[in-house]
């Protein structure tokens, strides 16, 4: 029997590869520019990354469910948004409710501290300061 090596590649062939990539090299236009070196800087802010209330459901930007359901001068937590120490945003009167039984951050469970609170923009706030 014969072996036969798999390897061995006629001369001819060669030389018909080496043409291949030599056209391929001259088809390619000269480079524009070179990057010699890439030193990559990010930057990030943290805003509120929802624009729903965890407690009720609701959007941020509307007054709360409750305040939804009796709406009333003398309530005007329903149209106001209350920021944690933690960053997370809730409507004043749910943070509130939730309070009653827990001094936590629903969402993050570190102790509950407000940072900021801050009335619902637009037609409910006019009802907020005719409510004070």
């Amino acid at each position: 029997m014969m072996e036969v090596d798999a390897e061995v590649v006629p001369e001819a062939e060669k030389a018909k590869v080496k043409k291949k990539k030599k056209s391929k090299a001259a088809a390619m236009p000269d480079k524009k520019f070179e990057v010699k070196s890439w030193k990559a800087v990010a930057t990030w802010t943290w805003d509120i990354c929802t624009d729903t209330c965890a407690i009720c459901r609701n959007p941020l930007y509307e007054p709360s469910i409750e305040y939804q359901a009796m709406p009333s001068r003398d309530n005007i937590a329903g149209l106001s948004i209350a920021w944690g120490a933690c960053g997370h945003v809730f409507h004043l009167d749910c943070i509130q409710r939730w309070q009653k039984t827990r001094q936590s951050c629903p969402l993050c469970n570190r102790e509950w501290e407000f940072a900021r609170i801050e009335s619902i923009g637009g037609e409910h706030e006019h009802e907020a300061e005719g409510a004070k």
